[in-house]
């Protein structure tokens, strides 16, 4: 597993480092897949301060993503961004294994 299979956006970092800042902590962004959803699987985003030994780690800026072994097989190629638009805040994975998704873009199918 190498960080070209899983990238972290500019915005999902400065994102991740305005939290922490506003916290008073170094947080990371834990992203997993579950199974559930409309869909089939759904995506599962925590912010931690630790990291299990098992974790891919993805970093950009300094920032830095963590995905269990299992979630990173359904991951490989994604990339996880933040978006803020009218509708609102989130985190969001642009996965291009994923065949489709639901409206709300938290649950898809492989």
């Amino acid at each position: 597993m190498t960080s070209a299979e899983l990238t972290l956006s500019p915005s999902a970092a400065q994102r991740i480092h305005a939290i922490g800042k506003a916290e008073g902590r170094a947080l990371m962004l834990r992203v997993a897949v579950e199974g559930g959803g409309c869909s089939g699987f759904q995506y599962q985003f925590d912010l931690v301060e630790d990291e299990n030994p098992d974790d891919f780690r993805v970093e950009r800026d300094g920032a830095a993503a963590l995905v269990d072994e299992m979630s990173f097989v359904l991951l490989k190629g994604s990339e996880i961004d933040f978006v803020d638009e009218l509708a609102g805040a989130e985190f969001r994975v642009r996965n291009p294994n994923a065949r489709s998704s639901c409206g709300c873009g938290v649950s898809f199918s492989i």
